[in-house]
Order: structure tokens, then C-alpha cells, then sequence
């Protein structure tokens, strides 16, 4: 992973992801999420060829990162929880451009870097609910829209529909394996009101319009996938 020295907001040099680190993290995404199951994509010309972009994902299964870093046209730098960077995946995670963030705490640290990422015209994926769940956007932290309001980038919504649906016969962590799992790119929209504020109302604000966007995103692409009847 290339080191570009930075200053945080506590003065302190950090870490910003290279490209090449998480290209070879695409490439990898590719090999094992098209090789252990069968992604059916959506949409993915919606997410801009160049410039920063945040990709904003719902979250109720683990492989719902990695999938995505597979399927993605443009290799990710995912904020991950720092108790999964463990061991060897450690220095994995962040050599294929991955983001270690402390939940627990305001990361100044992590807040610098995905930022970083964003002002050299990259891809930031998020996981807006914070942790996984139902994996329906209902509850939505604020991160997102501060990320979207700092860096003026554009928030692409995405739905990956499938890996909870079934549990797999081998390992039932996982979904079954060649089990078909949809990954689908919405429009991508700005997310502040055009007035440039980035006061605790206009990230209370963005953050609503945000909700409402990536859950009509989230019900449109259960229809298009004909998951919806199977959900109700």
C-alpha cells in the first residue's frame, strides 16, 4: 500500500489508501465472489468513471462488502470496523485499500483517510447503518452525510439482495454456494440542498434526504429483481 503522508485533525500523519492497493482488492472481489456464487449486476454504468464517489450500501450479511468490491466497476476503499482487521487479515485489509474505523469513538484518524480517498478522486464505500442489521436503511447514522456534505461528492445507493435469503449446506454462515445474489446501482444524487451549510441542521437534513433516497432505491430494486414478492 503507497503511504501519502497527511496531517489529521489532531496534527498527526495518517495513511491514505492507494488506488493500486485497492485495485488488487477488486481483482481478488472478482476471482472469489464470481467464483463461489452467481452475481447478477444492475445499474453499475450509474456509478461516475472518475471523480469521488461514495457508494452507499445496506448491510444485513458479511459478504455483502466483498461482494460488492467484486462487482463494483471501480475498485473500493470500504470503512471497516477495526475488530475485523484481526491477525493476518490485518495487514490484508490494509494492503488492498481497505479503511479501519474505531465505532466506538470519533476516528479522526479514519474520518482523514476517507476523506483522503475522496480528494484523490476515488470510490468510498459505506455501510450508512453502521453495522449489520435488517439491511433496510431504517436507521442511518450520520457519517454518511457528513462525508457527502465535506467532500461534495456524489452518494450512489446500492442493494445487495440475496445473501440472507438462504443458508448454505457446507458452511452456513454463507449463502449456498452458486446461490444467485443481485447487486443493483440506483441514480446517484447530491446530498446536500445546494446551499453549501455544513451545519449540524444541514447534516441533520442531508441525512433525511438521504434515508429517503436509499430506501426508495432499496424497494425499486427488490421490484426490479423480482425479490419483492418473495420479501412480503
Amino acid at each position: 500500500m503507497r503511504r501519502h503522508p497527511r496531517r489529521g485533525e489532531a496534527g498527526r500523519p495518517v495513511t491514505v489508501s492507494s488506488e493500486k492497493g485497492a485495485a488488487i482488492g477488486r481483482r481478488i472481489g472478482i476471482g472469489l465472489m464470481y467464483g463461489l456464487w452467481k452475481p447478477r449486476v444492475l445499474g453499475a454504468w450509474q456509478v461516475p468513471a472518475a471523480g469521488p464517489v461514495i457508494l452507499a450500501v445496506n448491510h444485513s450479511h458479511n459478504i455483502d462488502g466483498p461482494m460488492l468490491m467484486g462487482t463494483a466497476p471501480r475498485p473500493v476503499h470500504f470503512l471497516i470496523k477495526k475488530e475485523a482487521f484481526i491477525g493476518p487479515l490485518d495487514p490484508f485489509l490494509l494492503g488492498i485499500g481497505q479503511l479501519k474505523v474505531d465505532r466506538s469513538t470519533a476516528d479522526r484518524t479514519a474520518i482523514t483517510n476517507a476523506l483522503g480517498v475522496l480528494e484523490n478522486g476515488g470510490v468510498l464505500g459505506i455501510f450508512p447503518e453502521g453495522t449489520r442489521g435488517e439491511g433496510d436503511f431504517a436507521s442511518l447514522r450520520a457519517g454518511l452525510a457528513y462525508f457527502a456534505l465535506r467532500s461534495g461528492a456524489p452518494i450512489v445507493p446500492v442493494a445487495v439482495l440475496g445473501s440472507t435469503e438462504r443458508r448454505g449446506r457446507l458452511i452456513k454462515a454463507l449463502p449456498p454456494l452458486r446461490s444467485k445474489v443481485d447487486v443493483v446501482f440506483g441514480e446517484a444524487f447530491e446530498a446536500g440542498d445546494g446551499s453549501g451549510r455544513r451545519t449540524r441542521k444541514a447534516l441533520d437534513d442531508a441525512t433525511v434526504r438521504i434515508q429517503g433516497r436509499l430506501t426508495a432505491h432499496l424497494e425499486n430494486a427488490k421490484r426490479l429483481t423480482g425479490r419483492w414478492a418473495r420479501l412480503e
